[in-house]
């Protein structure tokens, strides 16, 4: 197998490797240890990224790359790193098909790389749209544009409100509902060129949280306690005679909707000052399209690809369109949209139902049913799913997962992403290196390998296992999970494979 020395590090400790895939050696693990023995030659821990590189953190204070909050991005650091170590050179292309804030797309803009990149939520299309035009922004509209806003004022009369959803009932103030419909409104009907208009619809989308009673954890919302939701909850809980919630969040003072739009708008203002001053670029193609790589990937043509950097949702449960409820709502989403778009997502919460038949229509409608047979072989013949998917099923009917869900998120999470690989295989040309991020999980005591399932499937399609970049920072578990079977360190990985 062939070595890179980008994170070459020691050879993996028993501290990173897997010990006990079943707690209690309740289910059957010989396939999970098996495949753990065979790629623990090739695993090494790094010490030249961190939780920091694989996640937004790095990001809030990059230029350029922090225009749209999106904490599940990872760092342009990585980014440089991986086109580095991969060789890639300016006009060669990259894909990303997990697009997110679009760090992968925009790296490779800034050295002259050229990228395709999808993504189906549409905070993806307008921030995209707005990095993209960097070069392009003309700072004396701006300055314009920022000089009006500040002498902006809304009539007292202003009826109009932000849209809401179920999710987000009661997220603003009340004055602040009605700044928002004024300002988003106000972008619609002024003058200015369609970028800047973009650009101020993307600080509009980044205010949302800051000036709402609301803050971004994990899956869920988390409210302010003088939000309408936690004060009509503290009342029943009253009435009830239930103990008042001890965890409570308190935001303190809110921007108005001015303010943080301003804030952002004077921040990009600078961050474009100095990219149009200390860099321009050729003539690069930044290709994105706003839809699902699942169904998208198939259209194009094969051997389009040096190379793909990317990181897929995790398989852990967490709902992008609870998580991003405000800027979906926003945007104009519905409660009914929200659900097709929730169904639509990768399969990596438990609401998600088989997407398989939707699959095959579009496989057969493209004339690629050899295709979708063959990508149905290797998930159905793959030994270490098929053992994940039966342990699972057991644990589920021994009562050690809360959510029957889990057992179809897992699976459709694997087989969706092998359609995936298989087509990134199609696309690749001879040479091109993968690099995918991603976390370990562990549900109702047993442990999935992501990284190393990952890596063999994608070996049975037909690509060859490189490396798995392993983080020195372990990802715990749920205090559920450790009460009831103990802790087990998961790995978070960066998988990469060739194309021969």
């Amino acid at each position: 197998m062939e070595q890179l020395s980008l994170f070459d590090m020691p050879s993996v400790t028993e501290k990173w490797q897997v010990q006990n895939f079943s707690a209690d050696n309740f289910g059957e693990q010989s396939a999970r240890m098996s495949l753990e023995q065979k790629l623990i030659p090739i695993t090494v821990v790094s010490d030249d990224f961190s939780r920091q590189s694989v996640s937004y953190q790095l990001s809030k204070n990059d230029c350029l790359h922090r225009w749209l909050k999106y904490k599940e991005g990872f760092s342009a650091d990585l980014v440089k790193k991986l086109l580095k170590e991969f060789e890639i050179k300016a006009g060669d292309t990259i894909l990303d098909p997990f697009v997110g804030s679009g760090t992968t797309s925009l790296v490779c803009k800034m050295q002259n790389i050229n990228s395709i990149g999808f993504d189906i939520l549409p905070m993806s299309k307008i921030a995209i749209k707005a990095k993209n035009a960097a070069f392009d922004y003309d700072l004396s509209e701006l300055k314009r544009l920022i000089s009006e806003i500040e002498n902006l004022l809304m009539p007292e009369n202003y009826y109009k409100r932000t849209p809401y959803i179920n999710i987000t009932d009661g997220a603003y103030p009340e004055n602040t509902e009605k700044e928002i419909a004024f300002f988003a409104e106000w972008n619609k009907e002024n003058s200015y060129s369609e970028i800047v208009k973009n650009l101020v619809e993307l600080c509009i989308l980044n205010s949302l949280e800051k000036v709402s009673y609301t803050a971004k954890d994990g899956q869920f919302l988390r409210w302010d306690y003088r939000s309408k939701k936690m004060l009509e909850s503290a009342e029943y809980r009253k009435k009830s005679g239930k103990q008042p919630l001890v965890i409570r969040l308190d935001k303190g003072n809110l921007p108005t909707m001015k303010q943080s739009l301003l804030d952002e708008l004077n921040s990009v203002f600078t961050d474009i000052s100095t990219i149009q001053k200390n860099r321009k670029t050729g003539n690069t193609k930044l290709n994105f399209v706003e839809g699902n790589a699942l169904y998208e990937l198939p259209k194009l043509e094969s051997d389009l690809l040096n190379g793909v950097i990317t990181s897929p949702p995790y398989c852990n449960r967490y709902d992008y369109t609870r998580t991003y409820a405000l800027e979906l709502a926003y945007l104009g989403i519905t409660d009914e949209k929200l659900k097709k778009l929730r169904q639509e997502l990768l399969s990596c919460t438990v609401e998600n139902k088989p997407k398989i038949d939707y699959i095959r229509e579009h496989y057969i409608a493209l004339n690629k049913e050899k295709d979708f047979n063959q990508i149905m072989r290797i998930v159905e013949n793959n030994k270490t799913l098929a053992e994940i998917n039966k342990s699972l099923n057991e644990r589920s009917k021994n009562g050690d997962i809360n959510n029957k869900g889990v057992l179809r998120m897992v699976n459709g999470y694997f087989l969706e992403l092998t359609f995936i690989y298989a087509e990134l295989f199609r696309l690749c040309k001879k040479g091109a290196k993968i690099a995918f991020v991603n976390d370990n999980v562990r549900y109702g005591g047993e442990v999935i390998s992501v990284d190393y399932l990952s890596t063999e499937l994608a070996e049975q399609i037909g690509f060859n296992p490189v490396k798995v970049y392993s983080l020195k920072q372990q990802k715990g578990n749920s205090s559920q999970q450790m009460a009831k079977f103990g802790r087990v360190a998961l790995r978070k990985s960066i998988t990469v494979w060739n194309k021969y």
